[in-house]
């Protein structure tokens, strides 16, 4: 079993390959296109930590058990204040 799964999944890519999937990546994307998908990659992989964070937070706050009662407390008084403003900005 273990010599399938080595055949399947011989380790990381060497030099020689890496410079092939780069080659392949510039001839598809162009070079000009390869530091924007970079980028918008990182920012996408930066956002979704962002929330996987905040879930994992959320639920830790959950396994705490004190939530419940703040939860119920900080939706009546964001629905307030959104109510207020809507107000303000209507006068």
């Amino acid at each position: 079993m273990s010599a399938t799964i080595g055949i399947l999944f011989p380790g990381m890519p060497g030099t020689t390959e890496m410079m092939v999937i780069l080659l392949i990546a510039v001839l598809l994307f162009g070079a000009n296109k390869i530091p924007k998908l970079a980028r918008s990659t990182g920012e996408a992989m930066g956002e979704f930590q962002k929330g996987r964070e905040e879930v994992e937070q959320e639920l830790e706050e959950m396994r705490e058990g004190g939530t419940a009662e703040g939860a119920d407390a900080s939706t009546v008084d964001s629905t307030e204040s959104t109510e207020t403003a809507t107000e303000t900005e209507s006068n």
